[in-house]
């Protein structure tokens, strides 16, 4: 049974440093439930000194550990046995997901908790599988290209997937031989520290990998400013991503990877084939996690000669959708994460409304869930390009529909003046979907489906305000190496 009592659940200390949990004496923050709106704890931020605790100890750690300088597969160990450890410890883990994040119990541990672990694995083999280079120099010298770890990373991530985000960073970076200072989201902080207590377990030596609670103003800025963390990845909204690359700018020149936010198309074509399978997976698009994903494809660009057919089906399955606390092993339907996103969604709703957007399914909260922020699949047609529900990145289940009649006029609409994240393109024309793929600026386009696999291979990483750098692949791993040139003569 994976139903739980979300009472009895008890809570790691707020942050972990050195392999140490400490709570902090800093500014109280309160991390309530999604599902019904009720306070789990007092979250103790992380101040300015604390971060330069937790950075100093992971330098220190990093390089007296010989975490950096050891043999790689040995680092690939460690991983793996880190990996196997997330997913035997099933129940503790998914509970603490469960209880404050948005996650579903039945997701986290079918999904979530699987994916997270492999994603660790994967970046294991990673460890000695990718190397430098030797370069075409004169016969009388020899060229090389030789990879290095930075040293300290630093590494934010959301609250709406926080184990998987934690594997993306943290998996590359210690398997290229970094120390990771993470700071999770305050409103999910729980899960990250078992995490890191289990790497501990695995073999990770002590202050490798650190944790610290808090708010990007105070704990998030402190991170990323502090001179020795020498990279910062980083996965949120695009206005947070552009101050996160201004401080670095500013603190060292450091790089950083940003995947940032994303108002992505799914593209559907009158020979997509069976209307009620493309509905599905356009509806699978824009309500996983509550349509709370960067990559969540909330624009439908549907051709004439099935838009009728289509939006009929997805009208109905809208319909079928029931709210239910993430507790519990029936609910499949995630919650807002708090009060002020289901605010957001409520305000865009109304704008959309304003500006002739006509609601034919949802539109607000589900009945009956007392101070839950369920927020019902909603479908808005009758809008144009310029349209705040169209413009605007909602983190929401909230889909805008707008008809084209030809290939041209689809792909004009497809693109965004802002973001480049990901699309999706359905039809059953090769041609027409390859030139649609070239067609549409974004990171990632799926065509016939929309969503990520467990293909760890392929990275993820947007176009424009959707972000810089990759997460996931070969790509992530190589960012988190700077590579030396180094020419001998001889």
């Amino acid at each position: 049974m994976l139903s739980f009592d979300p009472d009895k659940v008890t809570l790691p200390a707020g942050h972990y440093v050195n392999g140490k949990h400490l709570r902090g004496q800093g500014n109280a923050l309160l991390v309530k439930r999604p599902s019904d709106g009720q306070p789990v704890a007092d979250l103790y931020e992380a101040d300015a000194q604390l971060v330069d605790e937790a950075v100093t100890l992971a330098d220190r750690a990093v390089k007296q550990s010989g975490w950096a300088s050891c043999p790689p597969r040995e680092r690939g160990a460690v991983l793996r046995r880190w990996a196997d450890l997330i997913a035997a410890d099933t129940d503790t883990l998914a509970r603490l997901e469960a209880l404050s994040s948005t996650r579903p119990i039945h997701d986290v541990i079918h999904h979530e908790l699987p994916f997270t672990a492999e994603a660790i694995r994967f970046y294991a083999e990673c460890a000695d599988k990718y190397s430098g280079d030797l370069l075409p120099t004169r016969a009388a010298s020899l060229g090389m290209l030789v990879p290095e770890p930075y040293g300290v990373i630093g590494a934010i991530t959301p609250w709406n997937f926080p184990m998987s985000m934690a594997s993306w960073k943290c998996g590359p970076a210690l398997a290229a031989g970094n120390a990771v200072v993470l700071k999770p989201s305050e409103l999910t902080p729980f899960s990250t520290v078992r995490m890191a207590e289990l790497a501990i377990q695995a073999g990770l030596p002590a202050g490798v990998l650190n944790i610290v609670q808090g708010g990007g103003a105070v704990t998030g800025s402190a991170l990323v400013a502090h001179p020795l963390v020498r990279k910062v990845s980083f996965t949120g909204s695009t206005q947070t991503g552009a101050r996160i690359m201004s401080d670095a700018a500013f603190n060292g020149m450091k790089p950083v990877t940003l995947e940032l936010g994303g108002k992505s198309p799914q593209l559907v074509f009158d020979d997509a084939g069976d209307p009620a399978d493309v509905a599905g997976r356009i509806l699978r698009g824009f309500t996983a996690n509550g349509g709370q994903a960067c990559v969540a494809g909330t624009r439908l660009l549907v051709q004439r000669g099935i838009a009728q057919a289509l939006i009929e089906k997805l009208v109905l399955l809208c319909q079928g959708f029931r709210a239910g606390v993430t507790w519990d092993e029936n609910s499949r339907y995630a919650p807002m994460i708090d009060a002020r996103q289901a605010a957001k969604v409520q305000q865009i709703i109304v704008a959309a409304q304003q500006q002739g957007g006509e609601i034919l399914v949802g539109g607000e909260r589900f009945a009956d869930t007392g101070d839950g922020y369920f927020w019902q699949p909603t479908l808005i047609a009758g809008v144009s390009s310029d349209n705040p529900a169209v413009q605007e990145e909602i983190f929401g289940p909230v889909l805008t529909v707008q008809i084209f009649d030809d290939e041209e006029q689809g792909l004009a609409l497809a693109s965004h003046a802002t973001y480049g994240l990901c699309a999706g393109v359905h039809t059953r024309s090769l041609d027409r979907a390859l030139r649609a793929m070239r067609g549409i600026a974004a990171g990632t386009v799926w065509i016939n489906r929309y969503g990520r696999s467990g293909d760890f291979i392929i990275p993820t990483g947007g176009f424009h305000g959707s972000g810089i750098g990759k997460d996931l692949g070969r790509q992530a791993f190589e960012a988190c190496q700077r590579y030396k040139s180094v020419l001998i003569d001889f």
